[in-house]
C-alpha cells in the first residue's frame, strides 16, 4: 500500500522542480539551506529550521563553514543533517579541483592560481601545498607538505625536497592559504620560501612561485619581487618558462 504524501511533500516538490528549472540563482539563502535539509529530514517542515540556522550564522557561507559540533547545538540539527552540511564544501572542492586538471601546462602565475585557489576551497586550516611541473611546465602532481599553524611549524625542508623528487620534477611552486581572508605575504613565508628554495637548487630543481591563496583570491611572491635569486636577481617565471 502506498504511503500517503505528508502535508510538505507539495511543498518540497514544487521547490526541486524550481531548482531544476532555473537553478540556484534565484533562491533566497533560507530557501537554499531547506533543500539541503530536504535529503537529511525527510519527513519534516524544514523551512523553519532553515530560517533558524541563516540566522544563527548569519550567512549560507558561514553556516557551512561552521564547526560540525556548533551545528549539532541547533535544536533540529542531527547527525545526519550535521554532516550533509559539512560534506557540501569538501565536495565543492573535490569537483573544483578536479575540474582543473593537473595535465596542463603551467607556465605563468596566473595559470598556476588557476589551478591551485580551487584546491583552498573550504579549507579552515592552513595548509601549504606543492605542485611539481616538469621542464616544459607540464603539471605532474601536487602534494600537500604541511597542516595546522605553518607559521608555528615550518614547512620541513627534507620533505619538500622528497616531495620534489618523488614527482622528478624540475621546478615546483609552493601554495598555501591565509585563514585570516588576506593575501599579503608575511615575513614568515618570505623566510620560508628561500629556505626551501635554497635547498631544493641542491638537488637541481627550480623554486619559481608561492602563491598564497584568501577568500579565492592570490597573491604570486615572484610577480611582487619577493624571491631573488643569489646574485639578488628578481626570480620570474619569464627566465624559466
Amino acid at each position: 500500500m502506498q504511503k500517503p504524501k505528508g502535508e510538505h511533500d507539495g511543498h518540497r516538490e514544487r521547490l526541486r522542480q524550481r531548482f531544476l528549472k532555473e537553478g540556484l540563482d534565484g533562491f533566497a539563502p533560507h530557501e537554499v539551506v531547506e533543500m539541503i535539509l530536504f535529503y537529511a529530514i525527510p519527513r519534516q517542515n524544514t523551512n523553519v529550521l532553515a530560517h533558524k540556522l541563516i540566522d544563527r550564522f548569519g550567512s549560507l557561507s558561514s553556516l557551512l563553514d561552521a564547526p560540525y559540533a556548533e551545528l549539532l547545538e541547533v535544536k533540529g540539527i542531527g547527525e545526519n543533517a550535521a554532516t550533509l552540511l559539512k560534506l557540501l564544501p569538501e565536495l565543492c572542492r573535490r569537483y573544483t579541483s578536479e575540474r582543473a586538471s593537473v595535465e596542463q601546462i603551467i607556465n605563468s602565475a596566473e595559470s598556476a592560481g588557476r589551478l591551485l585557489v580551487p584546491r583552498f576551497h573550504g579549507l579552515s586550516r592552513e595548509t601549504v601545498m606543492m605542485l611539481c611541473l616538469d621542464a616544459k611546465g607540464k603539471a605532474l602532481g601536487i602534494a600537500t607538505l604541511a597542516e595546522g599553524d605553518v607559521r608555528a611549524a615550518q614547512v620541513g625542508i627534507r620533505q619538500g625536497v622528497g616531495v620534489a623528487l618523488s614527482f622528478n620534477a624540475s621546478a615546483v611552486v609552493l601554495a598555501h592559504n591565509h585563514t585570516s581572508g588576506i593575501a599579503v605575504p608575511s615575513y614568515e613565508d618570505v623566510s620560508m620560501t628561500m629556505r626551501l628554495r635554497e635547498a631544493l637548487a641542491v638537488v637541481d630543481v627550480v623554486l619559481v612561485d608561492h602563491i598564497v591563496v584568501a577568500e579565492g583570491d592570490f597573491v604570486s611572491l615572484a610577480e611582487s619581487g619577493l624571491i631573488r635569486d643569489d646574485a639578488n636577481r628578481l626570480v620570474g617565471w619569464s627566465r624559466y618558462f
